[in-house]
């Protein structure tokens, strides 16, 4: 057999263990655990800035996906956020 050849015998193993259909092990039906009900909380703490803001100057406090904040003014025109 080629390189090709065993290549190919491989890889036609595998999908027919992908798609083997597994064998029914009993007639009952599974359990299934309860799920318990999500409370909301009444009052979220408030999320604390990285880097507080110096004697009343305002930031725009955006969030960044891994947790970072915005340090321009708030309500700045630029497009772009700067975190830190």
């Amino acid at each position: 057999m080629s390189k090709m050849d065993n290549l190919r015998a491989m890889r036609e193993a595998r999908y027919a263990r992908a798609n083997a259909k597994p064998a029914p092990t009993s007639s009952t039906p599974k359990q299934v655990a309860p799920v318990a009900p999500v409370v909301a909380a009444s009052d979220p703490a408030p999320i604390p800035a990285s880097h507080p803001a110096p004697d009343g100057d305002a930031r725009c406090g955006h969030r960044s996906m891994n947790g970072r904040t915005c340090t321009r003014e708030a309500g700045h025109a630029a497009k772009s956020h700067r975190y830190s």
